[in-house]
């Protein structure tokens, strides 16, 4: 299954000291950074309206939102994994790959209205173009026939983007939806062709190294320092107040404490988890899910921060505490996916997690969004705890994938 053109085989193979993410990659992060706060902007700007029905939408927007722009930095990962980023016309790719990402952020409080192609347009091309691209360079390789099934499931993708930004507000939504949805689905079945077999290898496949595993790390990171951002951007523009106070030390306690229940220890091992996985395939699939949840999570985690900032005693509303306590629990069930690939296990202690999150939800109707901030805050200090109680006096737990 040898390459043919030496071009081709030099883009592909990759050196040890390419297993870490590179400038480059970086770059596309700090524009995934701006993208996920434009998300959270975006759904703040709904969730705290006055008509119920833009409020309860707010949710649906984050999702419609915030899974394209994950996507676009998941698959553009999947290419510095398996071609050198050292070389020019994979630089070019990436670079590409930012800036589309780029244009996609800036369209984002206008997404639904006058800007939906901007936010369609740059997506639809990257998804199509980039194999393209690549295909010539992978004559005898397994991606090849992975490229090719990708690109016609994108052109097929392509007609809900656009027939939704051909409509505006819910239709919009609704058929960008669906089309996230099909692109993700799709992408984890290998983009079946009828009459054409599946290639051994999927979007989410740990090809050598630890390079992808360890730029999954790097997307919960990026999440994590969005919410950062939002934090700060909203504080300055407030009143220092003991109400406003308080809700920064939650929001950044609440911060500390996914970085720690991530991390602990499942974040730390995955890309030896994966490498020795018996089906690598699925471990690679489970994993890039796993963090495509969790990130969500924190995204609506970064909503709640800012209703918390804003209005710390305001009313108490339902939609609000969905994201409050909601974000924080889909964090939870993310990393319990994450536990499953990581130690074969189901993790107790955050399954009790999210039902106190849920039974919490019920008094909480009649507090004010601080209250829900802080309950959410002592819920995951709970599991921190109990994680390190867990590993006191024992030495570091080794990964134990299926086999």
């Amino acid at each position: 299954m040898g390459l043919r053109d030496g071009q081709g085989r030099n883009l592909l193979e990759r050196r040890e000291d390419v297993r870490q993410a590179n400038f480059l990659e970086l770059f596309v992060d700090l524009v995934l950074v701006f993208a996920l706060s434009g998300v959270v902007s975006r759904v703040v700007r709904d969730i705290t309206s006055g008509d119920p029905l833009v409020r309860w939408r707010s949710l649906a927007y984050l999702l419609v939102l915030a899974l394209p722009v994950i996507w676009v930095w998941i698959t553009t990962a999947h290419i510095t994994s398996w071609f050198d980023p050292r070389r020019g016309k994979i630089q070019l790719v990436v670079l590409a790959s930012a800036f589309g990402l780029l244009i996609m952020a800036s369209s984002l409080p206008y997404a639904f209205g006058g800007r939906g192609l901007a936010f369609v347009l740059p997506y639809v091309i990257l998804h199509c173009a980039r194999p393209l691209i690549l295909l010539p360079l992978l004559r005898g390789h397994i991606l090849r026939g992975l490229y090719v099934r990708s690109m016609l499931w994108c052109a097929v993708g392509a007609v809900l983007w656009f027939g939704g930004a051909a409509v505006s507000g819910w239709p919009r939504a609704a058929l960008w939806g669906v089309a996230v949805t099909v692109d993700i689905v799709v992408a984890q079945l290998r983009w079946p062709v009828p009459g054409m077999a599946r290639p051994p290898v999927s979007a989410w496949a740990v090809h050598s190294g630890h390079h992808l595993p360890h730029r999954y790390q790097q997307l919960l990171m990026i999440a994590l320092g969005e919410t950062i951002l939002v934090v700060g951007i909203t504080l300055t523009d407030l009143p220092v107040t003991p109400a406003t106070s308080a809700a920064l030390v939650v929001a950044f306690l609440t911060t500390v404490l996914l970085w720690r229940i991530y991390f602990y220890r499942s974040g730390q091992v995955i890309a030896d988890a994966v490498a020795g996985a018996g089906d690598r395939l699925a471990a690679g699939q489970a994993t890039g899910i796993a963090h495509v949840v969790m990130v969500i999570g924190i995204v609506a985690t970064a909503v709640g921060y800012e209703l918390a900032l804003k209005h710390p005693g305001g009313r108490p509303e339902p939609v609000w505490l969905a994201v409050i306590l909601g974000g924080p629990a889909l964090f939870l069930y993310g990393r319990i996916r994450l536990e499953r690939v990581v130690f074969d296990r189901l993790s107790i202690r955050r399954i009790v997690a999210i039902a106190i999150l849920a039974a919490a939800a019920v008094p909480l109707l009649l507090a004010p969004p601080l209250a829900a901030s802080a309950v959410a805050a002592l819920v995951l200090l709970g599991v921190a705890l109990a994680d390190a109680s867990h590993a006191a006096g024992r030495p570091p737990e080794a990964p134990s994938p299926a086999h």
